[in-house]
């Protein structure tokens, strides 16, 4: 089993996509969204860090010179101390920055959770029961449902009121090594143990494999932390960015 900070590294790789130059580029899903100017996966073992491939790279030589001078962070659910020099040398050459993080835990297959909700998978009959929902309320375009619903981007799990979602645990981001859960729930059904529910539907469709599964959150979200509370996940790490 690789160490905390080997996982932090491979969740890393699994949420972004990087050039030749082993720099960030862009989120591995459909959006592509802008990648940060740095990532420090932060574990009491030490630092893993990714650079965004629009930093310079004397920018890029000093703060990696800087985090390996560091000694191992006590508490990595603060920001590290570092931030405030790298805050500083980001905005010189690129303009302002914005500081975020949150935990990230890791979702053994075996993970399981009691719960009398209905539940509908991707390997089970559902195309009739998943045509006619309010993709609105779900946050889903039409195109992106379809994919989702055809397996496209990878293995799902719904807990269903009848032929209502009302959570989805879905495969976020999906690479040779790692996948990432992505977790709604309607807020009227909030609190009842759902989003825990399909989450450990959600990785008991990798098993058995070699994948590492991941669940990460951001500090403020609180509703996220208390799913990963009820699943006993196992924390990694933080994972922060400027």
């Amino acid at each position: 089993m690789p160490s905390d900070l080997e996982l932090l590294a491979i969740e890393i790789d699994t949420l972004w996509l990087k050039d030749d130059r082993g720099r960030l580029l862009k989120s591995q899903n459909a959006q592509a969204r802008p990648a940060p100017y740095v990532l420090a996966g932060v574990s009491t073992e030490g630092w893993t860090l990714a650079f965004g491939s629009d930093v310079p790279d004397a920018v890029v030589e000093e703060l990696q010179a800087a985090f390996d001078a560091e000694p191992p962070a006590a508490d990595p659910s603060k920001p590290p101390a570092l931030f405030a020099r790298c805050k500083q040398l980001l905005e010189s050459a690129l303009g302002e920055v914005e500081s975020s993080g949150g935990p990230s835990y890791v979702v053994p297959p075996e993970t399981s959770f009691e719960s009398g909700a209905a539940l509908l998978r991707s390997d089970d009959e559902h195309k009739e029961r998943l045509r006619t929902q309010d993709l609105e309320r779900l946050n889903w375009t039409a195109e992106e449902w379809r994919h989702l619903v055809r397996g496209d981007l990878g293995p799902w799990a719904f807990i269903m009121n009848g032929d209502r979602v009302v959570s989805i645990c879905h495969t976020a981001r999906l690479t040779e090594r790692g996948a990432e859960a992505g977790v709604w729930t309607d807020p009227d059904v909030r609190g009842r143990g759902y989003a825990a529910a399909a989450t450990a539907a959600w990785a008991s469709l990798f098993a058995p494999g070699d994948r590492h599964l991941f669940y990460s959150t951001g500090a403020d979200n609180l509703s996220s932390q208390r799913v990963a509370a009820r699943l006993n996940l196992p924390l990694i790490g933080w994972i922060w960015r400027l």
